[in-house]
Protein backbone atom coordinates (compact mmCIF):
# COMPACT_ATOMS: atom_id res chain seq x y z
CA UNK A 1 0.00 0.00 0.00
CA UNK A 2 1.40 3.32 -0.98
CA UNK A 3 1.37 6.33 1.47
CA UNK A 4 1.01 9.83 0.21
CA UNK A 5 3.67 12.36 1.33
CA UNK A 6 2.47 15.64 2.91
CA UNK A 7 2.65 18.56 0.62
CA UNK A 8 5.71 20.76 0.72
CA UNK A 9 3.71 23.72 2.05
CA UNK A 10 2.72 21.77 5.19
CA UNK A 11 6.35 20.79 5.85
CA UNK A 12 7.40 24.39 5.57
CA UNK A 13 4.78 25.45 8.13
CA UNK A 14 5.95 22.75 10.58
CA UNK A 15 9.56 23.92 10.22
CA UNK A 16 8.49 27.51 10.83
CA UNK A 17 6.60 26.41 13.96
CA UNK A 18 9.66 24.66 15.39
CA UNK A 19 11.78 27.70 14.64
CA UNK A 20 9.25 29.92 16.43
CA UNK A 21 9.35 27.65 19.51
CA UNK A 22 13.15 27.85 19.57
CA UNK A 23 12.93 31.64 19.32
CA UNK A 24 10.56 31.71 22.32
CA UNK A 25 13.00 29.61 24.40
CA UNK A 26 15.88 31.92 23.45
CA UNK A 27 13.86 34.98 24.37
CA UNK A 28 12.82 33.38 27.69
CA UNK A 29 16.51 32.69 28.54
CA UNK A 30 17.43 36.26 27.59
CA UNK A 31 14.63 37.54 29.85
CA UNK A 32 15.91 35.49 32.81
CA UNK A 33 19.44 36.77 32.22
CA UNK A 34 18.21 40.36 32.10
CA UNK A 35 16.16 39.83 35.29
CA UNK A 36 19.24 38.48 37.10
CA UNK A 37 21.32 41.45 35.97
CA UNK A 38 18.55 43.80 37.09
CA UNK A 39 18.50 42.18 40.52
CA UNK A 40 22.25 42.77 40.78
CA UNK A 41 21.55 46.50 40.54
CA UNK A 42 19.59 46.40 43.80
CA UNK A 43 21.69 45.83 46.97
CA UNK A 44 19.69 44.48 49.92
CA UNK A 45 20.78 43.79 53.49
CA UNK A 46 21.28 40.11 54.39
CA UNK A 47 19.65 40.60 57.81
CA UNK A 48 17.23 43.01 59.45
CA UNK A 49 18.83 45.21 62.07
CA UNK A 50 20.30 48.60 62.97
CA UNK A 51 22.92 50.36 60.85
CA UNK A 52 25.99 50.96 63.01
CA UNK A 53 28.32 52.31 60.34
CA UNK A 54 27.95 53.40 56.70
CA UNK A 55 31.13 52.67 54.74
CA UNK A 56 30.12 54.08 51.32
CA UNK A 57 28.85 57.45 50.14
CA UNK A 58 25.83 58.22 47.98
CA UNK A 59 26.76 57.90 44.29
CA UNK A 60 29.96 55.96 44.98
CA UNK A 61 30.72 53.21 42.48
CA UNK A 62 30.73 49.74 44.05
CA UNK A 63 32.78 47.11 42.21
CA UNK A 64 32.32 43.46 43.03
CA UNK A 65 35.57 41.53 42.75
CA UNK A 66 36.85 38.36 44.42
CA UNK A 67 35.79 39.75 47.81
CA UNK A 68 32.42 41.39 48.33
CA UNK A 69 32.68 45.07 49.30
CA UNK A 70 31.45 46.15 52.74
CA UNK A 71 28.72 48.79 52.46
CA UNK A 72 27.16 48.94 55.95
CA UNK A 73 27.89 47.50 59.35
CA UNK A 74 24.66 46.08 60.77
CA UNK A 75 23.77 45.07 64.30
CA UNK A 76 21.17 42.33 64.11
CA UNK A 77 19.89 42.60 67.69
CA UNK A 78 21.15 45.24 70.15
CA UNK A 79 19.21 43.65 73.01
CA UNK A 80 21.85 40.92 73.12
CA UNK A 81 25.52 41.94 73.01
CA UNK A 82 28.88 40.21 73.10
CA UNK A 83 32.00 41.31 74.94
CA UNK A 84 35.43 40.25 73.68
CA UNK A 85 37.74 40.22 76.68
CA UNK A 86 41.52 39.73 76.64
CA UNK A 87 42.53 37.34 79.45
CA UNK A 88 46.15 36.76 80.44
CA UNK A 89 47.52 33.25 79.98
CA UNK A 90 48.13 32.99 83.75
CA UNK A 91 44.37 33.31 84.39
CA UNK A 92 42.89 31.54 81.37
CA UNK A 93 42.92 28.18 83.19
CA UNK A 94 40.18 29.46 85.52
CA UNK A 95 37.85 30.53 82.67
CA UNK A 96 35.29 28.13 81.21
CA UNK A 97 32.05 28.29 79.23
CA UNK A 98 28.97 29.10 81.29
CA UNK A 99 30.95 30.97 83.95
CA UNK A 100 29.23 33.98 85.51
CA UNK A 101 30.75 37.40 84.76
CA UNK A 102 30.01 40.88 86.11
CA UNK A 103 31.29 44.02 84.42
CA UNK A 104 31.17 47.80 84.47
CA UNK A 105 31.36 50.46 81.76
CA UNK A 106 32.57 54.05 82.07
CA UNK A 107 29.22 55.42 80.88
CA UNK A 108 27.46 53.99 83.98
CA UNK A 109 30.08 53.85 86.75
CA UNK A 110 27.58 53.12 89.51
CA UNK A 111 25.88 50.20 87.76
CA UNK A 112 27.06 46.61 87.42
CA UNK A 113 25.99 44.38 84.54
CA UNK A 114 26.06 40.58 84.38
CA UNK A 115 26.75 38.03 81.68
CA UNK A 116 28.09 34.54 80.98
CA UNK A 117 31.12 33.16 79.18
CA UNK A 118 30.13 31.81 75.75
CA UNK A 119 33.47 30.78 74.29
CA UNK A 120 37.19 30.68 75.05
CA UNK A 121 39.01 31.11 71.75
CA UNK A 122 42.20 29.15 71.24
CA UNK A 123 43.92 31.67 68.98
CA UNK A 124 46.29 33.50 71.35
CA UNK A 125 47.58 37.04 70.77
CA UNK A 126 51.12 38.00 71.79
CA UNK A 127 51.79 41.69 72.50
CA UNK A 128 55.21 42.65 73.86
CA UNK A 129 55.82 39.04 75.02
CA UNK A 130 52.46 38.99 76.86
CA UNK A 131 50.14 36.18 75.71
CA UNK A 132 46.40 36.81 75.98
CA UNK A 133 43.36 34.82 74.92
CA UNK A 134 40.05 36.19 73.66
CA UNK A 135 37.06 35.24 75.80
CA UNK A 136 33.56 35.89 74.41
CA UNK A 137 30.94 36.92 76.98
CA UNK A 138 27.23 37.24 76.24
CA UNK A 139 25.14 39.85 78.04
CA UNK A 140 21.51 40.96 77.86
CA UNK A 141 20.81 44.60 77.00
CA UNK A 142 17.02 44.96 77.19
CA UNK A 143 17.00 48.70 77.94
CA UNK A 144 19.66 49.58 75.33
CA UNK A 145 22.11 51.16 77.78
CA UNK A 146 25.09 49.24 76.44
CA UNK A 147 26.33 50.44 73.06
CA UNK A 148 28.76 48.90 70.57
CA UNK A 149 32.50 49.60 71.07
CA UNK A 150 32.18 50.42 74.78
CA UNK A 151 35.11 49.45 77.01
CA UNK A 152 34.18 47.10 79.85
CA UNK A 153 36.04 46.07 83.00
CA UNK A 154 35.15 42.49 83.89
CA UNK A 155 35.20 40.33 87.03
CA UNK A 156 35.03 36.56 86.49
CA UNK A 157 33.37 34.56 89.28
CA UNK A 158 36.10 31.97 89.83
CA UNK A 159 34.81 30.82 93.24
CA UNK A 160 31.94 31.87 95.43
CA UNK A 161 31.37 31.96 99.18
CA UNK A 162 28.13 32.88 100.92
CA UNK A 163 27.41 33.87 104.54
CA UNK A 164 31.08 34.30 105.43
CA UNK A 165 32.96 36.72 107.66
CA UNK A 166 34.96 39.26 105.66
CA UNK A 167 37.17 42.27 106.33
CA UNK A 168 38.66 45.04 104.17
CA UNK A 169 42.07 44.20 102.75
CA UNK A 170 43.47 47.48 104.09
CA UNK A 171 42.91 46.14 107.62
CA UNK A 172 45.12 43.14 106.84
CA UNK A 173 47.91 45.38 105.56
CA UNK A 174 47.92 47.97 108.36
CA UNK A 175 50.80 47.78 110.83
CA UNK A 176 50.97 49.86 114.06
CA UNK A 177 54.07 51.23 115.73
CA UNK A 178 55.22 49.49 118.97
CA UNK A 179 54.04 52.47 121.07
CA UNK A 180 50.48 51.94 119.82
CA UNK A 181 50.33 48.25 120.87
CA UNK A 182 49.06 47.15 124.28
CA UNK A 183 51.70 46.12 126.87
CA UNK A 184 51.30 42.36 126.59
CA UNK A 185 51.45 42.33 122.80
CA UNK A 186 54.35 44.64 121.94
CA UNK A 187 56.81 41.78 121.49
CA UNK A 188 54.42 40.20 119.03
CA UNK A 189 54.16 43.50 117.15
CA UNK A 190 57.95 43.74 116.83
CA UNK A 191 58.76 40.08 116.13
CA UNK A 192 55.46 39.00 114.56
CA UNK A 193 54.65 38.40 110.95
CA UNK A 194 54.73 41.22 108.44
CA UNK A 195 51.47 42.63 107.00
CA UNK A 196 49.86 40.46 104.37
CA UNK A 197 51.05 41.61 100.91
CA UNK A 198 48.48 42.76 98.39
CA UNK A 199 49.53 40.10 95.87
CA UNK A 200 48.63 37.36 98.34
CA UNK A 201 45.28 38.95 99.14
CA UNK A 202 44.35 39.13 95.47
CA UNK A 203 45.39 35.52 94.73
CA UNK A 204 42.12 33.57 94.71
CA UNK A 205 43.79 30.40 93.40
CA UNK A 206 45.26 29.51 96.79
CA UNK A 207 43.43 26.42 98.04
CA UNK A 208 44.55 26.51 101.70
CA UNK A 209 43.79 29.52 103.86
CA UNK A 210 46.75 31.86 104.36
CA UNK A 211 47.69 33.16 107.82
CA UNK A 212 47.09 36.84 108.54
CA UNK A 213 46.73 39.32 111.36
CA UNK A 214 44.27 42.04 112.25
CA UNK A 215 44.36 44.74 114.90
CA UNK A 216 41.49 45.60 117.23
CA UNK A 217 41.16 48.47 119.72
CA UNK A 218 42.06 47.60 123.32
CA UNK A 219 41.40 50.70 125.41
CA UNK A 220 43.86 53.38 124.31
CA UNK A 221 45.95 50.84 122.41
CA UNK A 222 45.54 48.05 119.87
CA UNK A 223 46.16 44.32 120.08
CA UNK A 224 46.65 41.70 117.33
CA UNK A 225 44.17 39.03 116.33
CA UNK A 226 45.38 36.06 114.28
CA UNK A 227 43.13 34.96 111.42
CA UNK A 228 43.10 32.67 108.40
CA UNK A 229 42.53 34.45 105.08
CA UNK A 230 40.35 32.76 102.46
CA UNK A 231 39.12 34.09 99.14
CA UNK A 232 39.62 37.72 98.15
CA UNK A 233 38.30 39.95 95.39
CA UNK A 234 41.04 42.53 95.83
CA UNK A 235 38.88 44.76 98.07
CA UNK A 236 37.66 42.50 100.86
CA UNK A 237 38.87 39.07 102.04
CA UNK A 238 37.16 36.11 103.59
CA UNK A 239 38.13 35.20 107.17
CA UNK A 240 38.15 31.39 107.06
CA UNK A 241 39.21 30.94 110.69
CA UNK A 242 40.97 32.47 113.65
CA UNK A 243 40.08 34.48 116.72
CA UNK A 244 38.00 37.21 115.09
CA UNK A 245 34.31 37.30 116.03
CA UNK A 246 31.47 38.73 113.96
CA UNK A 247 30.78 42.38 114.71
CA UNK A 248 34.28 43.12 116.05
CA UNK A 249 35.67 46.49 114.93
CA UNK A 250 39.09 46.24 113.28
CA UNK A 251 41.61 49.01 112.67
CA UNK A 252 42.02 50.05 109.03
CA UNK A 253 44.22 53.12 109.59
CA UNK A 254 44.92 56.08 111.84
CA UNK A 255 44.09 59.77 111.77
CA UNK A 256 46.10 62.71 113.11
CA UNK A 257 44.25 65.00 115.51
CA UNK A 258 44.55 68.75 115.11
CA UNK A 259 44.69 69.48 118.86
CA UNK A 260 48.12 69.31 120.47
CA UNK A 261 46.76 68.22 123.87
CA UNK A 262 44.70 65.34 122.46
CA UNK A 263 44.80 62.14 124.47
CA UNK A 264 44.68 60.00 121.34
CA UNK A 265 47.77 57.73 121.45
CA UNK A 266 47.86 57.60 117.64
CA UNK A 267 48.31 61.40 117.34
CA UNK A 268 51.89 62.84 117.28
CA UNK A 269 52.97 64.96 120.27
CA UNK A 270 53.66 68.55 119.27
CA UNK A 271 56.05 70.75 121.32
CA UNK A 272 54.39 73.13 123.78
CA UNK A 273 54.24 76.79 122.87
CA UNK A 274 56.28 79.24 125.00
Amino acid sequence: MLMRQPPLAFQAVEAALEAAKSTVELNRAALETAQINLNYCTIVAPVKGVVVDRRVNIGQTVVSSLSAPSLFLLAKDLTRLQIWASVNEADIGQIHAGQAVSFRVAAFPGERFVGKVIQVRLNAIMTQNVVTYTVVIGADNPDGKLLPYMTATLDFAVQRRTSVLRVPNVALRWQPSPQQVAEGFRADAVNGAAPTPASQLADTKKAPAAPGRLWVVDGQFVRPVKVQIGLSDGIVSEIAGGELQEGTSVVVGETIADSADSSNPFAPKLPAKK
